[in-house]
């Protein structure tokens, strides 16, 4: 409890912090570095704060809309980010639960490791589609993508949830993949989680599975 509250701080002093920037930026007339303090402070706010629950699929959209925010800051228009949904059949989609941070650590995945390395605009599109007991969610990139033996090595180690994946190299990429599947499998079970489909000079192609929670 004591250190529950102890790590309350830190957070409290980082959106003041933010805020107090914020404010400075709109006193100077630098409306760029106040937009983007924002899209910090919100960001954080997000991620920081009860990550034990399950939060809907819009919360979370919205979480990754603001992250792909902070990263044009940096890279401009060569990142875009597109939503494909069904949502004329089934307009409740964005109102199913998942956990938090799902999709926003799998966006920088391929934000980071197939779009930066890229020459020219790079697109992830976010695909969601349902059967009667599942969610099924594809981040798709048009990145650099990945060579065969390196999609079937990290296929293998999303088979089944493990800690091994701490000690792999961060530049080689897959953490984040990695991460997101253990938390899934721990919380539903093997059949859900993540598999990777990708090609080099193609792009990849990350589906997640998920059980469907209304």
């Amino acid at each position: 409890e004591y250190l529950a509250l102890q790590n309350q701080i830190n957070p409290h002093f980082l959106y003041n912090t933010l805020e107090g920037i914020r404010s400075e930026a709109l006193i100077e007339g630098v409306e760029s570095i106040a937009n983007m303090t924002e899209a910090l402070e919100t960001f954080f706010r997000y991620t920081i704060s009860d990550m034990d629950k399950l939060a809907t699929l819009a919360e979370e959209i919205a979480n990754v809309e603001n992250y792909c925010t902070i990263q044009r800051f940096r890279f401009g228009e060569k990142i875009n980010f597109k939503i494909e949904h069904p949502a004329d059949e089934e307009p409740d989609i964005f109102q199913v639960k998942i956990p938090k941070l799902t999709l926003q650590p799998i966006v920088e995945n391929a934000v980071f490791h197939g779009i930066e390395p890229k020459m020219g605009k790079g697109l992830v599109t976010l695909k969601v589609l349902t059967t009667p007991s599942r969610l099924l969610i594809t981040i798709a990139d048009n990145g650099v993508g990945m060579d065969e033996e390196s999609v079937h090595q990290l296929n293998d180690q999303l088979k089944g949830a493990s800690l091994t994946y701490i000690k792999k190299d961060k530049k080689a990429g897959g953490i984040a993949l990695l991460n997101v599947n253990n938390r899934l499998k721990l919380l539903f079970g093997d059949e859900y989680g993540i598999y990777l489909y990708s090609k080099a000079g193609a792009g990849t192609d990350v589906e997640i599975t998920l059980p469907l929670i209304r």
